[in-house]
């Protein structure tokens, strides 16, 4: 069974720092995209930075140079650093893996974690 568990959340100051955690298991970890996404109330989803199994990166323009997303496969665990926290930030995050092999797309969420920037 796979699982992409989050953690790392929370209540946070502007211009505070988080960083979020994607525990995988039941997946080779090392061969997915891994990524972020978050969902304010009443917005879409939307990508905010992925990894690939090459350790490419890509960002939203709303969070680049603000947010580093990283990969550790030993501990098939991904991350999400935030600093310069924003309210505009709040949202429930979550990962995501993705890996694609003979037209086959295996896609997988987890159950997210809430993001409140406020003072």
């Amino acid at each position: 069974q796979v699982q992409l568990v989050e953690s790392g959340g929370g209540l946070v100051q502007p211009g505070g720092s988080l960083r979020l955690s994607c525990a995988a298991s039941g997946i080779v970890f090392s061969i997915y995209t891994m990524g972020w996404y978050r969902q304010a109330p009443g917005k879409q989803r939307e990508l905010v930075a992925a990894i690939t199994s090459g350790g490419i990166t890509n960002y939203a323009d709303s969070v680049r140079g603000r947010f580093t997303i990283s990969r550790d496969n030993a501990k098939n665990t991904g991350y999400l650093q935030m600093n310069s926290l924003k309210p505009e930030d709040t949202a429930v995050y979550y990962c995501s893996a993705d890996y694609v092999r003979d037209g086959v797309t295996y896609h997988y969420w987890g159950q997210g974690t809430q993001v409140t920037v406020s003072s």
